[in-house]
């Protein structure tokens, strides 16, 4: 599959799979409150840091892996069941310590849903990995999309009875058991079901360093709620999750599914020529000019963005939005580092920058915790400026890039951007930063920001320029062929 055609599949799958996701979002928004969202939110930063071990790494081994041998597939199979059962154990026995921690009984019940969903998903992370590394994005796509849609239908059903935030644990389980139900389906006929234990020591010192890698980066990422939960409320957490939520969409928009392609795209070009520098220069370049707008849009009409989706009881989660709008900006032009590092199989270095990057967030996080909501994601936007740094840093050193060149690739994204913030500027100054009519501005800040986006794309001749010329041609030969 070519490089396009995977990240077509891979956007068509996650747009897909966002559009369900959203449209729950701002549902569940209306039928629960911000303390009952909290409490599912805390918890899930708890299982979070378990899920770090989920498959203890193999499957990014299963990606990176030059030479694999049969050998390896049976001892990533062995690594991925054991480290599925361990980690439901670890939550069942978390369940209740937390739920004493927060004084919150309903976090056992959905930490017990949830631990039966990490047996079920070692059954289909086994064709997760193989798919991901034979670049099959159309069976991936199919496998996500699958679970997403049974598991959204189940939660709004339940969230609609009135079940509380249990409802989302449950949707939660539903998505793993037809996540693995559907990746049977795509399971090679090689892949035997017994597992082995020749190549577990090379497998497992790989992905323990990943898992490590995972654990501290959610410890960094999620340390705001549960510090919340602690030194404020459930409802500061709801409110700070979906701030959060609405901060991160970029990431789901655009992030999930380049980075999905990244990886295993990054380690072939690695074994294939050595570097991958090319590719993650023009990558940036992308992600940086993109994610930008959004964020500049997000932070100029947070307040529409959070009345439309989710109602005028979570205004009071603007301030954070806005704050961490900017933390995701700061944190771009590294997004994409973690990626070319591990598909060069650089484990190490990326465990090193990981746990410096969490332990700065944990501390500015932490200290605006005691304060405030706003004051949280003050101090998570802080730090992603020496986060941001090392990651760069780290890279440079794998890649060998000029400074100057990537200065000069952000310079031109950012160029692009302040041409495009014109919109978002003016519909300030024609609505107000809090408009009772939340949708015409949204709706001329979509559009004009997007032809104003392709306009500055072209005078400042953007490399992403080209991949839009690109596409046009391609629906022209399409419009064309089908007229005929």
């Amino acid at each position: 599959m070519s490089t396009r055609r995977a990240i077509a599949f891979s956007f068509l799958d996650r747009y897909a799979a966002l559009a369900l996701s959203i449209g729950s979002s701002v549902i569940i928004s209306r039928l629960m409150t911000p303390a009952e969202i909290g409490v599912y939110s805390v918890t899930m930063v708890f299982v979070s840091l378990a899920a770090a071990f989920r498959d203890l790494g193999a499957g990014q081994f299963l990606l990176q892996k030059r030479a694999l041998e049969p050998r390896h597939l049976r001892a990533v199979w062995t690594v991925m069941i054991a480290a599925g059962c361990l980690m439901a154990l670890l939550i069942l026995l978390g369940a209740w310590p937390l739920s004493l921690f927060y004084d919150e009984p309903r976090i056992v019940p959905i930490m017990a849903l949830i631990a039966l969903g990490y047996v079920f998903n070692s059954f289909g992370a086994m064709s997760y990995a193989w798919l991901m590394r034979s670049l099959r994005f159309e069976a991936l796509a199919m496998m996500r999309f699958s679970a997403t849609l049974t598991g959204t239908a189940v939660t709004l059903l339940l969230a609609w009875k009135q079940y509380g935030p249990i409802s989302l644990a449950w949707g939660s389980l539903v998505t793993a058991v037809t996540n693995a139900a559907v990746g049977q389906y795509y399971r090679p006929d090689g892949f035997r079901w017994w597992p082995g234990r020749e190549g577990l020591r090379e497998v497992v010192s790989f992905g323990s360093k990943i898992s490590l890698t995972s654990v501290a980066g959610v410890i960094g990422g999620g340390m705001s709620e549960m510090a919340l939960g602690k030194l404020q409320d459930l409802h500061s957490v709801g409110l700070y999750s979906r701030a959060n939520g609405l901060a991160a969409m970029f990431s789901r928009l655009v992030m999930d599914a380049t980075n999905a392609v990244a990886l295993p795209l990054f380690a072939r070009a690695t074994r294939e020529h050595g570097s991958s520098l090319q590719p993650w220069l023009r990558a940036t370049s992308y992600v940086t000019v993109l994610g930008w707008s959004f964020a500049v849009g997000v932070a100029l009409l947070g307040s529409p963005l959070v009345l439309l989706l989710y109602g005028a009881q979570w205004g009071d989660a603007v301030p954070p939005l806005r704050w961490l709008a900017l933390a995701m900006a700061i944190n771009l032009p590294a997004a994409l580092c973690t990626q070319v590092l591990i598909g060069a199989g650089q484990a190490d270095r990326v465990l090193r920058i990981t746990m410096m990057a969490a332990l700065c967030q944990l501390v500015c996080t932490t200290a605006g915790a005691a304060i405030s909501v706003e004051a949280a994601a003050q101090g998570f936007a802080l730090s992603q400026v020496p986060v941001a740094l090392a990651w760069l840093h780290g890279a440079q050193k794998q890649l060998g890039f000029s400074w100057s060149e990537l200065l000069a690739l952000l310079l031109r994204s950012a160029a692009c951007v302040a041409l495009v913030a014109v919109v978002p500027i003016l519909l300030v100054l024609r609505y107000g930063s809090h408009p009772a009519a939340p949708l015409v501005p949204l709706l001329a800040a979509l559009g004009g920001g997007g032809m104003l986006l392709l306009l500055a794309l072209r005078l400042f001749k953007h490399p992403l320029w080209s991949e839009c010329l690109r596409m046009a041609g391609f629906i022209r030969a399409k419009s064309g062929f089908l007229r005929g």
